[in-house]
């Protein structure tokens, strides 16, 4: 028996590492001959070649939507699936699904595993445009999620009903997995830091992540805590803040930006309250970390974040584009360390219960099994 392949297109090879990485560890461990499909970024690039992973890399630009650029990209997948011969493809987030389930309709891929993680800005924005382009990129869907064998995978009961309702996937073929799990270990529960409290806005700096309400709250309660900002910019979002907005908000003295973190736990642990009132997700994961930390958490009621978030129960849900009401909540938090404590306490017990990674790794593989049963035979 030939040693099966599986090939994971992403958008973002960072991402592969911090949330797909023990997928596909566990998947070279199980007998298949990993090959990964990301822009080239050198530190996780490297990561990947020390692991046995194959690394292609592909000119897919987030936020772009330029024709060339598009059919830049379809060319470039569809010579790494005719050279990768792929037993199983699996396309993480919206181009990698679009293009490369197209790429493997038509190259006649055997299995492919569709993961939505989110609907991402276009489905945030209106207007006319917004409109046509949404229309467009579901039709897309439509003929890339109809692989005559594929699992779409949904991490929100609201993502998956949009698409259902919208027909644009057979409800036969969907499954629904809670995120991309946390390592309980390395995200151990850690006591509160004591003094003043602190308040941190773990995610990139973009409109789409609420950090404008978050702003609107460190300006109303900066006096009362300290408001920090964890995460990097992001150029090809359109609703990115960019540097010079930062600077400005950190001369107004409401808060500070630490940038991108490289030790995740860590800076979840400063926290005394976690904060990200989005305007939507597929399901964030630095949610279920902050839950697992062993953080109340204030964030939106909105698809993705309430599937982390029970109001009362492990953090406290507001309104989406609603800074006053982020605000309020915040400042309940800061008030009540008895209810922090209660929220927090059962944050971590359902991060354990629900969104470990030993179980997303086990249902990711469950995914292949189920397309493609053979590459896991035994030789």
């Amino acid at each position: 028996m030939t040693q099966p392949r599986l090939l994971m297109v992403l958008n973002d090879a960072p991402f592969f590492i911090t949330h797909r990485l023990p997928v596909a560890l566990a998947a070279r461990d199980a007998g298949f001959e990993v090959h990964v499909a990301a822009p080239y970024d050198e530190a996780p690039v490297a990561i990947m070649r020390r692991e046995g992973l194959v690394h292609h890399d592909i000119p897919l630009k987030r936020g772009a939507r330029q024709v060339g650029g598009e059919l830049a990209l379809i060319m470039a997948l569809w010579r790494i699936v005719g050279s990768v011969r792929p037993d199983v493809l699996h396309a993480v987030t919206m181009k990698p699904v679009i293009y490369a389930g197209l790429v493997a309709r038509l190259r006649h891929v055997p299995a492919v595993v569709h993961a939505i993680t989110g609907l991402g800005y276009l489905f945030l924005i209106e207007g006319l445009a917004a409109r046509i382009q949404r229309a467009i990129v579901k039709q897309l869907y439509r003929f890339s999620l109809r692989h005559r064998n594929a699992v779409a995978i949904f991490q929100n009961p609201d993502d998956l009903g949009l698409f259902c309702d919208n027909g644009l996937v057979d409800p036969a073929i969907t499954v629904m997995i809670k995120g991309c799990g946390v390592d309980m270990t390395r995200f151990a529960q850690h006591p509160e830091p004591t003094g003043k409290p602190v308040v941190v806005f773990p995610a990139r700096i973009l409109g789409d992540k609420g950090v404008h309400e978050f702003v609107a709250a460190a300006r109303a309660l900066h006096e009362r805590a300290d408001f920090v900002l964890v995460g990097r910019t992001d150029p090809d979002n359109p609703t990115d803040v960019g540097e010079a907005g930062i600077r400005a908000w950190e001369r107004e003295g409401i808060l500070t930006w630490q940038g991108f973190a490289e030790d995740m736990p860590a800076a979840l642990a400063q926290a005394t309250v976690v904060c990200m009132p989005s305007y939507r997700e597929g399901l964030p994961r630095v949610l279920i970390e902050a839950a697992a930390i062993g953080r109340a958490i204030v964030t939106t009621d909105v698809p993705g974040c309430r599937e982390i978030v029970r109001n009362e129960e492990n953090g406290l849900l507001v309104p989406a584009r609603n800074g006053a009401a982020t605000a309020a909540a915040v400042k309940r938090l800061i008030d009540d360390p008895a209810l922090r404590h209660r929220l927090a306490a059962q944050g971590r017990a359902r991060a354990e219960a629900e969104f470990s990674v030993d179980l997303f790794v086990e249902q990711s593989l469950a995914a292949y099994r189920r397309v493609s049963p053979s590459s896991f035979a035994t030789p």
